[in-house]
């Protein structure tokens, strides 16, 4: 009896020990592989030593030696999190095209200048006419803020945009992404591990909207935000503010913490003073009925009735690039008057 207590007390504590090594060590390969500079071969083989090091050590857990392997993975797992901690963000890169440049601006009492616009003319994803603007606007003429999202992988996974209305009919979108390296995708994954820095782009909407719905044939909707004119100022400054920061400091986009969505809601939470936390704001294509709970959205019509009336993808197909793109884009879009 004391024998076989004995032994599953060994292999309860083999057990609880491999569960401590694992997770690090699952982890441990993913920060390899994403940071390994010179190509999937040299990551393959940085994968592999790590991985032959961890099944190492899961061995001699279950060959008794608990104390020592644990103790080794530590050393080794405390030199990977040095080694993890080091790697800093950069805006000196070789960056994708759509992303070489990022927004700068300045202000001056009312007088806004905005350098770096983009307004790329769009054939396909890899085809376009790149035009980077400076641009001026009055914030005394903002009039609305509109939230674009536009669905790229299911119905939970949206990009958010913000686009400024001003009184003359020009309108300025404000876009948060990954920075990507030239010749580099999108990786959800890798959105955790350092992979993209993070960037604000300031696009015309025929730029950022239609690319989106007539180029990589995305969904779009368009929702009026509900916000008080001050809260517009505060709100277009913040993403001003954030993009000049970027500029001097750079940070890592992470697809939880810092991306399209988490941005926004920090900026909003600080010039409303408070927002609920929520899971659709991880979920971003529900993102939507979380504002129309905090009453950001039109009440006198049903979030269903919001959703259909918003949706531009066909009109933005339509318009193409008329010079109408954004008027074209928003007929029959509640506009809360």
């Amino acid at each position: 009896m004391s024998i076989t207590a004995a032994g599953l007390g060994r292999f309860l504590i083999a057990s609880l020990a491999t569960l401590v090594v694992l997770l690090p060590a699952g982890w441990g390969a993913l920060a390899v592989w994403f940071q390994t500079g010179g190509g999937k071969a040299l990551k393959s083989a940085a994968v592999a030593g790590w991985a032959c090091f961890s099944l190492a050590v899961l061995a001699a857990l279950w060959q008794g030696r608990i104390e020592a392997g644990l103790a080794t993975f530590a050393v080794v797992l405390a030199c990977l999190i040095v080694w993890w901690r080091r790697i800093q963000p950069s805006n000196e890169r070789i960056w994708a095209g759509d992303v070489a440049m990022t927004a700068q601006g300045s202000v001056e009492g009312d007088s806004v200048e905005i350098r770096n616009v983009r307004n790329f003319d769009w054939r396909t994803t890899a085809d376009c006419t790149p035009r980077w603007e400076t641009r001026w606007y009055r914030l005394d003429r903002l009039c609305s803020t509109d939230m674009i999202l536009s669905y790229w992988s299911g119905r939970a996974i949206a990009h958010m945009l913000v686009s400024f209305g001003f009184d003359d009919g020009t309108y300025l979108a404000f876009s948060v992404e990954i920075r990507r390296k030239r010749d580099e995708g999108f990786s959800e994954i890798g959105g955790f591990f350092k992979e993209f820095e993070l960037s604000v782009i300031a696009a015309d909407e025929r730029d950022v909207v239609r690319v989106r719905t007539n180029v990589r044939g995305e969904d779009a909707y368009l929702y009026r935000l509900l916000i008080p004119p001050e809260a517009m100022r505060s709100l277009f400054l913040g993403f001003l503010d954030e993009a000049n920061s970027l500029v001097t400091t750079p940070r890592f986009y992470n697809t939880i913490t810092a991306n399209c969505t988490t941005l926004v809601y920090h900026m909003m939470k600080r010039i409303v003073g408070y927002l609920p936390l929520d899971a659709r704001l991880l979920f971003t294509g529900y993102l939507p009925g979380y504002v129309y709970r905090v009453g950001g959205l039109d009440s006198r019509y049903s979030l269903a009735e919001l959703r259909e009336r918003g949706r531009i993808t066909e009109r933005a197909r339509r318009a193409d690039a008329s010079p109408s793109f954004s008027a074209d884009i928003r007929r029959g879009v509640p506009d809360g008057t």
